[in-house]
């Protein structure tokens, strides 16, 4: 009986051994980056230098995280919007690339292009199931276009509703009541007069309980942020040192 037992145990363990690794859910974090004209100078060179210091930290995170995978979505926009890649990159495949400030703020169109890609034939397409997102929205807040049009489709989009929705307000002559529609919580902004890094540390540590998971009976509670925002909190005050 000891034998059979212990039989047992053994080709238990050699079939785990043989199983194919497990795939991670994707949890998708969008930056929506303001490159208009009033973003020239000091303004766009913070968000260029914070964006390129917290990648890091996000690679770790991701990289330990045994559930979930972060991948990254760069949506600049000004006269018009592009998307800095095609797809939502790897952290181990994504590069930072610097952005310069100019022309108008089309924030409405950035709005509906964002809604375009929260949907399963957008970005939110991966096969092994996706976390609801993060999206972080980079700017002094002043849309030349139509702004409520593209909050009017946005709001109505199940992804964005369930998203973990920051602004970080850049300068000191940001529109707080724009970023306040975009994040539908005035406690969800947070200055970048100062310290853009802190910013981002400060924002990721003080949402609450959000993200979740998509399955075919909706959207279930996880506790993945809680270790995202607890690293990326201690990361980001290590980094400002």
């Amino acid at each position: 009986m000891i034998r059979h037992f212990s039989f047992s145990l053994n080709f238990l363990k050699m079939s785990l051994l043989d199983l194919q690794e497990i795939p991670r859910r994707t949890m998708t974090l969008f930056f929506l980056v303001d490159k208009s004209g009033s973003m020239q100078g000091s303004k766009i060179a913070s968000v260029n230098d914070a964006i390129r210091n917290i990648i890091p930290v996000l690679r770790d995170i991701s990289d330990t995280n045994p559930d979930a995978e972060i991948k990254i979505a760069t949506l600049e926009f000004a006269s018009d919007c592009q998307w800095m890649y095609g797809e939502p990159q790897s952290l181990g495949d994504f590069r930072w690339l610097d952005i310069r400030a100019e022309g108008w703020t089309a924030m409405g169109e950035a709005c509906l292009e964002l809604n375009a890609k929260l949907s399963k034939h957008g970005f939110m397409k991966s096969p092994s199931g996706s976390y609801a997102p993060v999206v972080i929205l980079l700017s002094d807040g002043a849309p030349t276009d139509d702004f409520h049009n593209g909050m009017t489709a946005l709001n109505q989009n199940n992804w964005f509703k369930n998203a973990i929705r920051i602004a970080i307000a850049i300068g000191n002559d940001a529109n707080y009541d724009v970023l306040r529609e975009f994040t539908g919580n005035p406690e969800a902004i947070y200055e970048a007069n100062r310290k853009l890094n802190r910013a981002f540390a400060g924002s990721a540590a003080a949402m609450g309980c959000g993200v979740h998971l998509w399955d075919h009976h909706g959207y279930a509670p996880c506790d993945y942020d809680r270790q995202f925002k607890a690293v990326l909190y201690e990361a980001g005050c290590a980094i400002m040192g």
